[in-house]
């Protein structure tokens, strides 16, 4: 699979600017590759699609920190540590993606998701999840905790 099969596109983040109500942020993944192997590799060895709490979403610098730099989304199968999928994004917008989750949490109870990720197989919906993390690693694979999304009460 290549990272320009995959399109991303975010909805309800514009109100952290605005000081707007807070809206839970989702994120659409689109995929116009080869279907069959992110099938595959969003199913578990039982046949099943994974679940939320069996996938890990981050997002890993490509360069320091700063207006300019780049990185690289994934979505990581959790019990085996595989890559389910990468694509590059501006590091700006994915971080401002985060801190709407962030926002968008302090109000949420908490067992309730902080955003939703939705995978799309050439415009038909796959899977959704409803996620409550979302890790930044730096250029050298140093955990970013300020600007991760981690829930209260998990260690790592």
């Amino acid at each position: 699979m290549r990272r320009e099969h995959f399109t991303l596109d975010v909805n309800n983040i514009d109100w952290v600017e605005t000081s707007s109500e807070p809206a839970k942020p989702s994120v659409s993944i689109d995929f116009t590759g080869p279907a069959t192997m992110l099938r595959e590799r969003l199913t578990g060895p039982d046949g099943d699609v994974l679940e939320a709490s069996e996938t890990d979403v981050a997002l890993r610098l490509q360069g320091p920190l700063g207006d300019d730099t780049t990185g690289v989304v994934s979505v990581t199968n959790r019990i085996t540590g595989e890559f389910i999928l990468e694509l590059n994004e501006d590091a700006a917008d994915v971080l401002q993606f985060i801190r709407a989750a962030r926002g968008y949490g302090e109000d949420a109870a908490d067992e309730e998701g902080r955003y939703e990720v939705a995978i799309t197989l050439d415009g038909d919906p796959f899977v959704s999840y409803d996620k409550r993390t979302f890790l930044v690693y730096d250029d050298e694979g140093s955990l970013l905790r300020q600007h991760s999304l981690i829930p209260s009460g998990v260690e790592l």
